[in-house]
């Protein structure tokens, strides 16, 4: 059984509501009748989620169950809400809500704000950057417009987190955050921007979520009229949801249960944001009576994707790591992901260009392709590598190289330089090019050590950066060339990849990639220091780094590539080394003792009643994947896990005891009047001939023996294996 992952341009709506579950595999069918209590659906990547919880409501609506205007579907993104919103059309649930947190705040905010507060709603504001701009010139408080952007990430984080201006400075120490400026001062800035805010009669975009908390937390006759309205909630990425969103949540719901939460703790990937995945991993002690449904079948990836996902999950720590979910691929086999070493960063774009251009010969559309890097810093090099080779591609996420703000106002100070250079001071001990580059660079921010910590200060440190080590490979291969030499070559290469494309291949960093997908994917840079980033120091960090690169390995159907580069230019040192995470799963990298996934198979815990369930509710213990002891793969069909390995994986099989165990098999068939197969199978027979048990409880593990086979069977087996014929053995007894 699969589950469609692209549908028809106008297929055709289900006649029926059992209809509606036609075409899902049995998880999925399980999340879609579960319609009453609390259901937590724990989905791995590319296992159908937005297939298994659309489905549901539409199965609910249909079946007269749930009523259209009662339920509320919230998610993340409009992309995401929209996207579900179309499907729930098709499957004739029209007059759901579908929308983001955000969204149905401002709209509850809307209607209810003149009942509340009297007058109408205050003007939300798009940006406020620009107050945090102006709340740090009252402070006297210096900011250059990249810092200005990481003191509003702050203030973002702040408030999502639900923490006052007096408690920052704590609160960002217990959180381990790397404050942009000095804590007490982005306390001030952001005291100061609460006040201009007030006397301006604005809000702002997480405003939208506080205030709608405040209204429910206040107005006890408002929060009864919300929650008469919506009765049933569904929320998707449950694993991205921040304190205050899920305080929202709370108020709700109220003291009922009507609710179902989608998520995978593995794809935590946005903590710096605010997101947690705690409110997922704590759901079932919330809710004790919850029915946990965990969707593992990847209907997205070929089983080797899969595999090198599994794997890379199975070295992890933490406790989203305890939860982890074996996916196990539905698809048929693919190409092994490729791995490749270049001796430099130019190297290994244009080793990634031609590759790119052999998939496009082979007729897979270039807008199938995506390459995958860590950090938007990055994506210059691999610009210029696809306009060199002609072929188009679109930037995912961020702004082009050349479109920068500091790397056109470094490309201003250069001309400058170039056109003006002898009357610059600057310049004076500039001896060679790369020199003069770093000398002018200087004044626009950049600094021979990268600034601490991440955000838009080491966004900004990373652009010049690119850009002086492009100077040094353009010295490199053209040692007379001159300061004007190096302008003109900018110019053409800000000219060429600024060709308009409609259909090309997509460049995106990792965060951005969240929820894509794509035939082929390119994974570059996956070297120690970008993979994980410098910057991640705790072992907090390190796993999420982790978690990015298990998103970006998830998002390849077919054909995945993986790279890094010894040295970051040509005649470089090369002293970089493939990142920590690939140990044990390249070729060549040795093999990395991997913990069992305490998240585990697939499976469905129901749950025992709701929100009067009794606290102390049985939890069935999943049942570890099984894995060739061979090559370490997670084994799916029934025969070869009655063999513990895979079908083409070489065996230690002693030919002459599986004969003797087959001849003995057909005068026991014939002694019982049954077919040979219901004394035990030929796979079952092969796997005992592989394993010689000496003992019973030795036999009794081999999958298809059991305590009744061995009862009956047991000792004529053990006879064999020992080299005595079985069937004297039972006239001696």
């Amino acid at each position: 059984m699969t589950a469609a992952t692209h549908s028809t341009l106008f297929p055709q709506v289900p006649d029926s509501a059992d209809a509606v579950l036609e075409g899902l595999d049995p998880e999925q069918r399980e999340v879609a009748t579960a319609l009453r209590g609390p259901v937590c659906v724990l989905a791995g990547a590319g296992t159908g989620k937005t297939r298994a919880i659309t489905h549901r409501i539409a199965y609910g609506v249909r079946s007269g169950i749930l009523q259209p205007s009662t339920v509320l579907a919230v998610t993340f993104t409009n992309r995401a809400a929209g996207e579900m919103r179309g499907r729930l059309r098709q499957l004739g649930a029209t007059g759901v809500q579908a929308r983001t947190f955000h969204s149905a705040a401002l709209r509850q905010l809307q209607y209810f704000w003149p009942k509340a507060v009297g007058g109408s709603l205050p003007r939300l504001v798009d940006r406020k950057i620009q107050i945090v701009a102006d709340a740090a010139a009252a402070c006297r408080i210096r900011l250059d417009r990249n810092e200005l952007r990481d003191a509003t990430a702050e203030i973002e984080w702040s408030k999502v987190t639900q923490t006052v201006p007096a408690d920052y400075a704590l609160a960002a120490a217990k959180a381990g955050r790397d404050t942009p400026r000095d804590p007490a001062e982005i306390a001030q800035l952001y005291a100061a921007y609460e006040q201009l805010k007030r006397e301006r009669g604005v809000i702002d975009f997480e405003d939208v979520l506080l205030l709608t908390v405040a209204v429910l937390q206040d107005r006890h006759d408002i929060t009864e009229q919300v929650r008469s309205q919506y009765q049933h909630f569904v929320v998707d990425e449950y694993q991205d949801v921040s304190p205050l969103q899920q305080r929202l949540l709370e108020l709700w719901l109220g003291d009922r249960d009507d609710l179902c939460v989608v998520g995978d703790a593995s794809q935590t990937i946005y903590s710096f944001t605010g997101a947690t995945p705690d409110h997922l991993l704590d759901f079932r002690t919330r809710h004790p009576g919850a029915t946990v449904v965990k969707l593992v079948r990847d209907y997205r990836s070929t089983p080797q994707v899969v595999r090198l996902a599994n794997g890379l999950l199975a070295q992890a720590s933490g406790r989203a790591a305890d939860h982890r979910l074996e996916l196990v691929s539905q698809r048929d086999t693919g190409p092994e992901p490729g791995y490749a070493e270049y001796a430099d960063e130019p190297t290994e774009a244009e080793g990634a260009a031609r590759r790119i251009r052999e998939l496009m010969a082979q007729g897979v559309p270039a807008g199938e392709i995506a390459v995958l890097f860590r950090t938007n810093s990055q994506s210059e090099t691999y610009e210029q590598a696809l306009a060199d080779a002609g072929i188009p591609y679109q930037l995912r996420g961020a702004e082009r190289f050349f479109d920068r703000p500091e790397v056109r106002k470094a490309g201003v100070a250069l001309r400058g330089a170039a056109r003006f250079g002898g009357n610059d001071s600057l310049l004076d001990d500039a001896v060679d090019l790369p020199s003069q580059v770093r000398a002018v660079l200087s004044g626009e921010g950049w600094t021979t050590e990268p600034p601490a910590g991440s955000g838009a200060v080491r966004e900004r440190w990373e652009s010049l950066a690119a850009l002086v080590n492009l100077a040094q490979d353009f010295a490199a291969a053209r040692p007379a060339a001159t300061l004007g030499d190096l302008v003109a070559e900018l110019d053409e290469r800000a000219n060429a990849q600024h060709a308009p494309t409609v259909q090309g291949v997509t460049l995106a960093s990792l965060h951005s990639a969240k929820g894509l997908e794509w035939d082929a994917v390119f994974l570059v840079g996956v070297a120690e220091g970008m993979m994980p980033i410098s910057y991640a120091k705790t072992d907090e960090q390190v796993e999420e780094e982790r978690r990015l690169l298990y998103v970006g390995v998830t998002r390849a159907r077919e054909r995945l590539f993986v790279s890094w580069a010894l040295a970051r230019t040509p005649g470089g040192r090369a002293n970089r080394r493939p990142s920590r995470f690939l140990d044990g799963l390249r070729p060549g990298s040795g093999v990395t003792a991997s913990r069992a996934a305490a998240g585990g198979a697939g499976g469905i815990e129901r749950g025992f009643g709701g929100a009067s369930a009794a606290r102390s509710v049985p939890r069935r213990r999943d049942r570890t994947p099984a894995r060739c002891r061979v090559c370490g793969r997670t084994l799916t069909d029934a025969g070869e896990m009655k063999l513990m390995r895979c079908e083409d994986c070489p065996t230690d099989m002693d030919e002459g005891l599986y004969e003797r165990l087959r001849d003995w098999r057909a005068v026991q068939a014939e002694t019982i009047g049954q077919p040979a197969y219901c004394v035990f199978t030929d796979k079952t027979l092969m796997a005992i001939a592989e394993a010689a048990p000496e003992e019973e409880r030795e036999l009794v593990r081999i999958p298809g023996v059991g305590l009744r086979k061995l009862n009956r069977f047991g000792a004529d087996v053990l006879a064999i294996c020992a080299g005595r014929d079985g069937a004297e053995t039972e006239d001696q007894d």
